[in-house]
């Protein structure tokens, strides 16, 4: 098979070992006129996250939550046929994993920290509310008197 590019960091040191991908080629669909018929240019990337020993086991276990919908039997799947060379859907196909895993393994975000709303702003909003509540109440025409 052709050589990669090079190896698809996921985030820091690490990245998608190449002996853990399997690839399936088969052929897409859609308009492409003869060579279509006979080549298999449509890429569907492999990774089996339930048994890989490439990611950490903190990292691993937050994709496998995070993932679990995507997951059959703990493997991620990944398709790429938008491009005509087998090629190139082979490197969009890695490029997409590699972001799926990256954002799956992030670190949760830091938890919000609620703020008080300072009592001038408050205030200033209650005085402003209640002058367009008595704009609107001058503008009838009955007499409130």
């Amino acid at each position: 098979m052709d050589p990669m590019s090079g190896p698809h960091v996921i985030r820091g040191s690490v990245s998608l070992p190449e002996a853990e991908l399997m690839w399936r080629f088969s052929r897409s669909s859609g308009p492409g006129g003869q060579h279509v018929n006979t080549s298999d240019s449509q890429v569907e990337l492999r990774f089996d996250l339930a048994r890989t020993e490439a990611l950490p086991d903190v990292w691993k276990q937050r994709a496998l939550d995070r993932l679990a919908s995507r997951l059959v039997d703990g493997v991620v799947t990944v398709r790429s046929s938008e491009h005509r060379s087998q090629w190139r859907n082979r490197e969009t196909a890695a490029v997409r994993l590699a972001a799926l895993l990256a954002e799956a393994t992030a670190p949760p975000p830091k938890p919000r920290r609620p703020t008080r709303i300072p009592r001038g702003i408050n205030e200033r909003r209650l005085r402003e509310k209640k002058a367009r509540s008595d704009t609107k109440r001058g503008r009838s025409g009955r007499d409130w008197g």
